[in-house]
Parts: structure tokens; C-alpha cells; sequence
């Protein structure tokens, strides 16, 4: 049941953020004057919908996503006469630059006050320590400390049956009570020594005999720590809200550049062994979200955990809109910069404004674009229900 309302909640989160996107377009075109004459959430067949003014809002049976639609969005569009000063591309450019960047502004503006949120009423692990309380026990040793493969030994944490909420309280004869004390007798211990760890386990203790193994050349254990939580005042919570949106933007970035060399591996063991291969869909999303909410983490780290998939789907949704294609919102921006240079290059040369792009030369790249946008998608989501991305456990 909890794994159903956390794949509904990333659903409706991933509606909202994209309905937040449109409605920025909504606003800032309304506020310069420009004809809106439908504002809907979803696609499809119309469920409701009412007219206010001239915009009609309404909700389509196909909740995955929404739309505005703006009179004259294209130059290529029909339209009336009496619309003609109202359409969009009769617009100065710094007025349509302005309602097309907005939806992405609203998108990265809205995955940094999530951050915020997170740091101030939730929380975030404190990079100076850890418990001892274990999250997660690797599977394996892993060969270059990335992602387990099936040629990995196993990690001698699950050789010896570490678990999850494990509290480790001696380690070799030396009791522990932080993380980087802990780390540094594992680091220190020679790889092969078979020593005793004693652990509290639903509050009683026992004691387990564990054989460290190597990884770059120091012992391994094979566990990740509970990290600590605290919240941030006002000012750290902007700092790392920024710091962490920088930080996710170029994770996107590589994730999206490595697609291509992930592909082979997306219906194999090896898929969450790149940075691409952990791309997914919205499915994979929901996925994701359902696991986070289904896990034996306390309801703190669930939330937070969410926050940050949240925040992280609408940076996402943000940074996919800046790539100058069209039909994207950076395609558009990238014509109306497009129109600017041209006419000032034929303004300097005393020649007339050349007038709107003629946007059908631009659709055989425009539909290649989309056909290449929709088999990706399709690929991720048979690649997400084939062989779905797993939080480690």
C-alpha cells in the first residue's frame, strides 16, 4: 500500500511540476497582453472545463502533463484578424523570450525552494559524521568501487549477515560510537583478518565473526552508515540549496551525455553501472518514489528522500526545456535570438527587417528530433518495467 501511494505521489508531483511550467507561460504571456485562449492539465478528451475571460481551463483525461496555448505561437498558426496585434510572434523579442524561459524558471526556481524546505524542516546528513546504525549492506566488493556485477565477490558484511538497522557497538575489541571512528579501524584492519564486531539487533546483542576484504588497498567492510540529520538556518539552507542544485545540474548533465553509450546495457545486470543507465522514466520515477516510500526508513528520511526526487524531476524538467530544439522551449528561444541577430545584421547592412523565421524549413529537424525524443522514451520505460532501477537495500 505504501509502495502504491509513493508511485501516485511522484505522479502527481511530476503533473503539478509540469502544470507549474505551463501556467508560467500563462501568466507572463497574460501579463504582456497576448491571447491565451486554453489552459488544460493533461491531454486527450476534455473531462471539465470552464471559461474565465477568454482562457478556457479545463482537465483532459490523460494526466500526463498540460498545456497553454497561445494565439500565434508559431507564425505557421491560423488566426483571426481581430487577434493579429495580440498574437505572440508580433511580440517585441524580449517579451517572448520572457513568457518562453519562464516555465523553465519556474521549474529551477521550484527544485530550489524544495531544497530549502528539505534543509530547513527536514533536514540533511551532516558531512562531518555518522552513526553506527547501518542503511544498507553491499552486496558485493566491488571491483573499482563502483556499481556490483556478478563477478564481484560478496562483501564480507553480507557474507557474515549484517542487516539493515543494525547498531555496531565494538569492532574487534574496540567499542564504537561514530561512523569515522568505525571507518578508520575497517581502513586499518589488514584485508583477510577474521575479527569479532558485536551489533545491536532489535535491542539485544550479539556478536558476529567478519573477514575484511580489500578495496583500493585498504580493508572493506561492506556497509553505509545512517547518517546524521540536522536542519540549517535560513542562510545555510539558501547555501546549500544552491550549492545542491549545482551539484544535481551536473549529475543531469553527465546522465544525459552517457545515454548513448548506456543504451546496450539498459535489460542488463549492468544498467545502474553508468551515469546514463540510471536515467528512467516516468515510470522509473514512480518506481523509485514507491520503493522510497515502501522502505523500513523512518518517515523523516522518506520525506526527505522524496523532496530530493521532487526537486530533482523538476530541475530535470527545467534543463530538458533549454535544448535549442524545437519543439522544446529552447528551440523557441533559440529562433527569437535567431530573428534578433538577423535583423541587426541586415539593419547594419540598411536593409529592411527580414521578418519571422520560416519555421517549416526547421521541421524535418524538428520531427527527427521528436521521433528521437519518443523512442527514447519508449525504450526507457520497456527498460523500466523489463529491468527496473533498484534503491540498494
Amino acid at each position: 500500500m505504501t509502495y502504491l501511494l509513493g508511485a501516485l505521489a511522484f505522479v502527481l508531483a511530476l503533473l503539478l511540476s509540469v502544470v507549474l511550467h505551463e501556467a508560467g507561460h500563462l501568466m507572463t504571456a497574460k501579463r504582456f497582453g497576448m491571447k491565451a485562449t486554453q489552459f488544460f492539465v493533461g491531454f486527450g478528451p476534455t473531462l471539465w472545463s470552464r471559461r474565465k475571460g477568454e482562457t478556457e481551463y479545463g482537465v483532459k483525461g490523460i494526466p500526463l502533463g498540460g498545456f497553454v496555448r497561445i494565439v500565434g505561437y508559431t507564425p505557421l498558426e491560423k488566426i483571426a484578424p481581430a487577434d493579429e496585434p495580440r498574437a505572440f510572434y508580433r511580440q517585441p523579442a524580449l517579451r517572448r523570450a520572457i513568457v518562453i524561459v519562464t516555465g523553465v524558471v519556474v521549474n529551477i526556481v521550484l527544485a530550489f525552494l524544495l531544497l530549502v524546505v528539505l534543509a530547513v524542516a527536514v533536514g540533511v546528513p551532516d558531512g562531518k559524521d555518522a552513526t553506527t546504525l547501518v542503511r544498507q549492506v553491499s552486496p558485493c566488493v566491488p571491483a573499482s568501487g563502483g556499481a556490483c556485477t556478478t563477478r564481484d565477490p560478496i562483501s564480507p558484511a553480507s557474507a557474515a549477515g549484517l542487516r539493515p538497522r543494525d547498531r555496531v557497538v565494538s569492532f574487534a575489541g574496540t567499542p564504537v560510537r561514530e561512523w569515522n571512528g568505525l571507518a578508520g579501524l575497517i581502513q586499518r584492519t589488514p584485508p583477510g583478518t577474521t575479527v569479532p564486531v558485536i551489533v545491536e539487533r532489535q535491542g539485544s546483542r550479539r556478536t558476529v565473526w567478519v573477514r575484511i576484504g580489500r578495496l583500493d588497498g585498504h580493508g572493506y567492510l561492506g556497509m553505509e552508515p545512517v547518517p546524521r540529520i540536522r536542519t540549517l538556518g535560513p542562510v545555510a539552507a539558501l547555501r546549500f540549496a544552491g550549492r545542491f542544485t549545482g551539484q544535481m545540474a551536473a549529475s543531469i548533465g553527465g546522465i544525459v551525455v552517457d545515454i548513448p553509450q548506456a543504451v546496450p546495457k539498459l535489460f542488463s545486470r549492468e544498467r545502474a553501472s553508468t551515469p546514463g543507465g540510471q536515467a528512467g522514466s516516468v515510470v522509473g520515477g514512480a518506481q523509485v518514489s514507491g520503493q522510497v516510500f515502501s522502505s523500513g526508513d523512518g518517515w523523516r528520511t522518506k520525506i526527505g528522500m522524496f523532496l530530493l526526487l521532487v526537486s530533482s524531476l523538476n530541475l530535470f524538467v527545467g534543463l530538458l526545456n533549454l535544448i535549442p530544439l524545437l519543439p522544446l522551449d529552447g528551440g523557441h528561444l533559440a529562433v527569437v535570438c535567431y530573428e534578433r541577430i538577423k535583423v541587426w545584421i541586415f539593419r547594419l547592412r540598411g536593409r529592411p527587417d527580414p521578418g519571422p523565421v520560416d519555421l517549416t524549413k526547421l521541421m524535418p529537424v524538428t520531427y527527427a528530433f521528436v521521433v528521437l525524443l519518443v523512442g527514447l522514451g519508449v525504450l526507457l520505460i520497456l527498460a523500466d518495467l523489463i529491468n527496473p532501477l533498484k534503491l540498494p537495500q
